[in-house]
């Protein structure tokens, strides 16, 4: 009988140390088996060989018959549970398949013979391409920062050329899923089998074929997702690392481990000397301040690797307090109908973009103020006309729609700030030949926008509305007007990051037109404050201005990249119950004797979610160390925490 450390992948596993399991097969380190947890079977991984322990071992259960992981996987699970602090169960799951079957293992084959690849079907390089690639001579990170159209996939797909023909394998991200579709193609026409395409969008089966194709493999791969993509158990040595749209949101995990795809992809490059990639047209604020502090090499691309000497762009900017320009329809511009009317009389499409999804986001009493909101959350219910249900996004509830107000029984219901869904109604009205797709996360699986990527493309939908999934790095050759319904809508949200995510999603989104494909097309973008200088540099890509002004807002004000910020959340039954226990545990922060600033606590922006009242204390600090020790000191019931958050709301 052998003894083995075994790091356990499962929720269930709250401890935070490898757990001893026995087992009369000899067993290698990285090794993949199943073992009891109290009356569950939970995967795992073996870490080390050990001596019989002085208390009594459960044996293992099943020896997986696969290669053992990469060692690198069990190196990224230690550096993350000091990193960003969680349960060992749940970091190590971050490395392991949801389940393994014996069939699926015995049925799926790994990639064994090379595949060719070639670049000889893509375009040329343009002149900013080659000099870029000519400057990415070393292991190093290096942002590119690469204005829409100016061709960044075309740099990745080079550069994982070299990294395959070197006899190493890549990892390209994508934030978004629904993204995926078009940076697969890109590769697959270049590399094949070798394209492994791994999210958690897959049904359970595919995504554990996709899985062990990788493990299998001893072939040099791309491997191409979502931040998860990170983890995959690749083994040949990982040569390239390519963050594609940096700066998006989503590569934040919001569930434990609150984890960075960006920090994590760092570390990962560090482990195997390998080049880290952060492409965007809008960099990160803290990405780029640290690349300048510690003079990374920042690549600049600004001229569109399609152009046309006869193509023209043309920009409006419509005033949304102006109605005299909204005759036709309440939100929809007269100037907007007329650009999307004109490119269907030229057979070309038109995407309508709005950051709220469903019909209406506001619904109150015309007489005496009330206001439909979520009983468990207090959140304003959102109305969904297709499903005439009003809906808590936040906790999931929702009810009929009322016919009249429950306080004084008025019928006169207001709905109020208008949604994706309500555009799509008001497109559908105004162009009842056209064909409308819609695109949030409101769409069911057949509907979303990775399952219409092709006709999309093909031009065979009219118009899209969408949410920001339509914003990011697609390239829609059909696509020729372009209007932001509402301009202002991430502004309204009182966060220190509201500035740059409105920066980025107006650059990103009018980034969607320009691109060399048509001679004629057209911007319009409706703005309840047009002048806004946040507005201005987006739709000119004043990137610079944009930057200085930021940086030196967040240094006068402790914000990050300055600080390091943790967030700690207290959640009680009553208001006054978390107010009490923040107020009590601020107390023990500051026995603690740290370098820290502290503010709160305060009622968190949703004061209330699923029954439950919220509190919040913003812990900020210059040294990290000492966010952890704060995290160590936290109550076990009643509290969450996210460290390095995307946002303070």
């Amino acid at each position: 009988m052998a003894y083995y450390e075994v790091l356990v992948g499962s929720a269930q596993y709250h401890g935070n140390e490898a757990l001893t399991y026995a087992s009369e097969i000899p067993l290698r380190v990285g090794q993949v088996v199943s073992v009891p947890l109290q009356r569950f079977s939970a995967l795992g991984v073996v870490t080390a060989v050990v001596g019989k322990p002085a208390f009594k071992t459960k044996n293992i259960s099943e020896v997986h018959d696969l290669p053992p992981l990469p060692a690198h996987l069990p190196r990224m699970v230690e550096w993350l549970r000091t990193y960003y602090p969680a349960p060992l169960g749940i970091t190590t799951a971050q490395i392991l398949p949801g389940q393994l079957s014996v069939k699926t293992i015995t049925e799926t084959p790994g990639v064994t013979a090379p595949v060719a690849s070639t670049t000889s079907n893509l375009p040329e390089l343009t002149t900013e391409q080659a000099d870029v690639l000519a400057r990415i001579t070393t292991p190093d990170t290096y942002i590119l920062h690469g204005d829409t159209g100016t061709g960044k996939t075309r740099v990745y797909v080079e550069l994982a050329l070299k990294t395959i023909h070197s006899g190493n394998s890549a990892i390209v991200l994508t934030p978004e899923i629904s993204l995926t579709s078009q940076l697969a193609r890109s590769f697959q026409d270049v590399f094949g089998e070798r394209v492994m395409i791994l999210h958690s969008g897959l049904a359970p089966k595919a995504r554990q074929q996709v899985w062990l194709r990788i493990l299998k493999s001893t072939e040099p791969l791309i491997v191409l997702g979502p931040r998860s993509a990170l983890f995959a158990p690749i083994r040949t040595p990982i040569g390239l690392i390519v963050v594609d749209e940096s700066h998006e949101p989503a590569y934040k995990q919001e569930q434990a481990p609150h984890y960075h795809a960006v920090r994590v992809a760092s570390q990962l490059a560090h482990l195997y000397k390998a080049t880290l990639i952060l492409g965007s047209a809008t960099p990160s604020i803290n990405d780029y301040y640290v690349a300048e502090r510690l003079k990374k090499p920042i690549l600049r691309m600004t001229h569109p690797a399609r152009a046309r000497q006869d193509s023209t762009v043309t920009t409006e900017l419509v005033d949304l307090k102006d109605r005299g320009q909204f005759s036709r329809s309440s939100y929809i511009s007269d100037a907007l109908i007329a650009a999307v009317k004109n490119s269907m009389s030229r057979g070309e499409q038109s995407l309508l973009y709005l950051n709220r999804r469903g019909t209406a986001r506001v619904i109150l009493c015309n007489n005496c103020g009330w206001q439909a909101v979520c009983p468990h959350c207090d959140l304003p219910l959102t109305y969904h006309h297709d499903l005439h249900v009003l809906q808590c996004h936040t906790c999931g509830y929702h009810e009929a729609v009322r016919t009249s107000c429950p306080e004084c029984a008025n019928t006169e219901i207001v709905f109020k700030v208008v949604g994706t869904k309500a555009v799509e109604e008001e497109v559908k009205r105004l162009f009842p030949q056209a064909r409308v797709m819609r695109f949030d996360t409101d769409n069911k699986k057949a509907e979303r926008f990775e399952q219409h990527y092709e006709a999309v493309r093909a031009g065979e939908i009219d118009i899209l509305v969408g949410t920001q999934l339509l914003a990011k790095g697609l390239d829609l050759p059909k696509l020729t007007t372009l209007g932001v319904v509402i301009a202002d809508t991430s502004l309204t949200f009182p966060d220190y990051s509201a500035e740059e995510r409105t920066y980025q999603l107006l650059n990103q989104v009018i980034g969607r037109v320009g691109r060399g494909h048509s001679d004629q097309e057209k911007i319009i973008v409706q703005s309840y404050d047009p002048t806004r200088p946040v507005i201005t540099a987006a739709l000119s890509s004043d990137w610079d201005t944009f930057y200085k002004t930021e940086i030196s807002e967040r240094q006068l004000f402790n914000f990050p990249p300055f600080v390091y910020v943790l967030k700690l959340t207290c959640r009680r039954a009553s208001s006054k119950a978390a107010e009490k226990a923040s107020e009590q545990f601020l107390y023990s922060i500051k026995d603690l004797r740290l370098p820290l600033l502290t503010e709160g606590p305060t009622p968190s922006f949703h004061t209330k979610i699923a029954g439950k009242y919220e509190w919040q204390i913003l812990v900020k600090t210059k040294q990290r160390q000492a966010l952890l020790e704060v995290v160590k000191a936290l109550p076990k019931s009643g509290w969450s925490y996210d460290i390095d958050p995307i946002n303070l709301l």
